[in-house]
């Protein structure tokens, strides 16, 4: 089902399909299973069984805070905000906001640099 829902919103936006390796490893921060708006994401280059993706809610957040982003199994983030499965497919470099009604997603070329 999430694969579905992925591969449909890159094609209608005309974007690469590349979903997270199904044992991968997302950095979320524990705000998004809350109502905070909007949630964020955006996607590095995967490396040695992370997906790349970083996920919060609101505005803001504390890249200095080593505990603000926790470990969760791809195949989990649906039972934390189903509003994020149909942007796990954009390919890194990509980043996306949403409160669920509004949308915004974009390329970020500094996201691919190591």
């Amino acid at each position: 089902m999430m694969d579905e829902i992925q591969r449909e919103f890159c094609k209608s936006h005309g974007i690469g399909f590349l979903p997270p390796e199904a044992d991968s490893i997302l950095g979320v921060s524990l705000n998004v299973k809350t109502d905070i708006l909007p949630i964020n994401g955006l996607r590095h280059l995967p490396s040695r069984g992370t997906s790349g993706w970083y996920i919060w809610a609101g505005d803001d957040f504390s890249p200095e805070d080593d505990s603000f982003f926790q470990p969760l199994h791809y195949s989990h983030i649906s039972m934390w905000n189903p509003l994020v499965i149909k942007y796990l497919a954009l390919p890194p470099g990509w980043r996306f906001l949403t409160d669920g009604s509004y949308e915004d997603i974009w390329f970020d070329k500094e996201l691919l640099i190591e």
